[in-house]
């Protein structure tokens, strides 16, 4: 196989320094796999940029190609549910974490990571949703089996980022109007992109943690898709409305929550877990076809605020670090 190019993460000697490098690979730079994939696209995620950074704990091994998710045609293939110019989608499990990941033009992964490509969504289509989108679409999934209907009141934290923005787009494409988005930017884009995607209201962290958080508050939204935990998400249980649930999937504002348990005993409130990594094939197959009929955006494309190179992906990993993004960095590789 010629070489071809890839995002390498190579970690300094003394552990306080990763270098993130485009580099030429050879097949020798992928991890094992039945399955070998022309990457068409892929996108980055936060935990892509946090990968990029030393003692994070994201990587277990170095060095690595990066990049947690891809969307290609198949190469060659010794699985026997995939053959040559399939098209397929891979998300979660090891992948950009100690498997080489999808920001290369080439990958190599297990068939059974692999999702076949939903005849109604293109490549392209299927990583401006991504990892983020497909985490949002197990958020709204699930939210919905406990009893979510369009009439109800959602709120989405961290809804500049892309399982917030893309959850908003997702819930409007429903029929979802009731969307409160919440997000620390206030720049007239950043409301204005937030409107587009579909939120009704919008607030900031301060405006649900100024006050002094109780027990119980007024009731206020029926379901909550929280990507950030800590305090934001303590000062927000308290204000969930009778029999409604919270779909919980990000940490960005750390991992403690502290509470009491009145919203459970008293207003049946439920915790949902979120966890895109290890969705089983059946489930994952479930998603994506919904993601391709009724949980896809009309306007899928708003969602991406920039489409990027391979060579341009270091630069990107530090902007959604530096909290300087709104939406979704879309990479082109094969198109």
């Amino acid at each position: 196989m010629n070489t071809f190019k890839a995002v390498h993460l190579i970690k300094a000697d003394d552990d306080h320094e990763i270098t993130t490098s485009v580099l030429p690979s050879t097949e020798s730079d992928l991890s094992p796999g039945d399955v070998i994939v022309r990457v068409a696209y892929s996108s980055l995620n936060f935990k892509d940029a946090l990968a990029s950074q030393p003692k994070t704990g994201v990587i277990k091994q170095y060095p690595l190609i990066a990049g947690i998710d891809f969307s290609g045609t198949v190469i060659s293939s010794t699985n026997p549910n995939f053959k040559k110019g399939d098209s397929v989608i891979a998300t979660g499990y090891d992948i950009g974490v100690s498997h080489s990941g999808g920001l290369s033009e080439i990958a190599r992964v297990p068939g059974e990571w692999l999702v076949p490509l939903p005849h109604s969504l293109t490549l392209k289509e299927s990583m401006i949703i991504g990892t983020a989108g497909f985490t949002a679409a197990l958020a709204i999934d699930a939210l919905e089996a406990h009893g979510l209907t369009p009439s109800q009141t959602v709120l989405i934290t961290g809804a500049t980022g892309g399982v917030g923005s893309l959850a908003l787009a997702m819930l409007k494409a429903k029929g979802y109007q009731n969307l409160t988005a919440v997000s620390r930017k206030t720049s007239d884009d950043a409301y204005s992109y937030l409107s587009q995607q579909g939120a009704s209201t919008i607030l900031t962290p301060n405006d649900l943690t100024e006050d002094k958080v109780r027990p119980l508050m007024k009731q206020e939204y029926d379901a909550v898709i929280d990507t950030v935990g800590g305090p934001l998400l303590t000062a927000i249980l308290p204000r969930v409305r009778y029999g409604g649930s919270l779909a919980l999937c990000g940490n960005a504002g750390g991992i403690q929550l502290t509470t009491t348990v009145l919203p459970f005993i008293l207003r049946h409130v439920q915790l949902l877990g979120i966890d895109s990594v290890h969705t089983p094939c059946e489930k994952r197959q479930h998603i994506w076809q919904r993601l391709a009929t009724d949980l896809k955006p009309a306007q899928l494309e708003n969602a991406v605020q920039a489409t990027i190179s391979l060579e341009e992906v270091p630069r990107a990993m530090n902007d959604l670090l530096n909290g300087q993004m709104t939406g979704r960095y879309l990479v082109t590789l094969n198109p």
